[in-house]
């Protein structure tokens, strides 16, 4: 006589075991969504420095009169932004200005002070700790907007697992002809 055991329900051990399988498929989609949501932190902040690029790049399309003759074949203009002040220009005279472009009409010199203590002043609202900065040569003139920022970067691989790589220094370029 054979004797028939018959397998009624699940044992302990296979529902511990499959509870195992799940928390560790669980742990690693958090770990995925952890990373997913830092990258999106990290582009958000990237696409915030494009845009205040251009933003500079559109008032210098709008301030010709001064933009286009900064530079010639043999100077090179140069301006540095931290926060709503000119840290540093070629240009002293841009340095000297304080006009208020949004009650009074402004052209050349004032307009383009005006201009980067705005963008400054921007700058440090969307991207704390950042700097700009413009360089200008050449004929016809050719600038170079330059962004400076911390970025706290994160890490996702078997060496690091999920952590926090610290600060790091990015720069962002636009190239315009104003």
């Amino acid at each position: 006589m054979k004797s028939h055991r018959r397998q009624r329900g699940v044992t302990l051990v296979e529902v511990l075991i499959a509870l195992v399988i799940i928390s560790i498929g669980l742990l690693g989609v958090a770990k995925m969504q952890a990373l997913a949501i830092a990258s999106t932190r990290t582009s958000s902040v990237r696409s915030l420095v494009a845009i205040e690029a251009a933003s500079m790049a559109s008032a210098m399309h709008a301030n010709r009169a001064y933009w286009s003759n900064v530079a010639t074949a043999t100077t090179t203009f140069s301006a540095s932004v931290s926060g709503a002040t000119i840290t540093a220009a070629t240009d002293t005279a841009l340095t000297a200005q304080t006009a208020n472009c949004r009650s009074s009409v402004c052209v050349g010199v004032p307009m383009a002070a005006f201009d980067l203590t705005a963008w400054g002043g921007a700058l440090q609202a969307v991207i704390p700790a950042s700097t700009g900065s413009v360089v200008c040569s050449g004929n016809p003139v050719a600038c170079t907007i330059t962004v400076t920022w911390q970025e706290q970067t994160v890490a996702m691989n078997s060496a690091t697992q999920y952590a926090n790589q610290g600060a790091t220094t990015l720069t962002y370029a636009l190239l315009v002809q104003p």
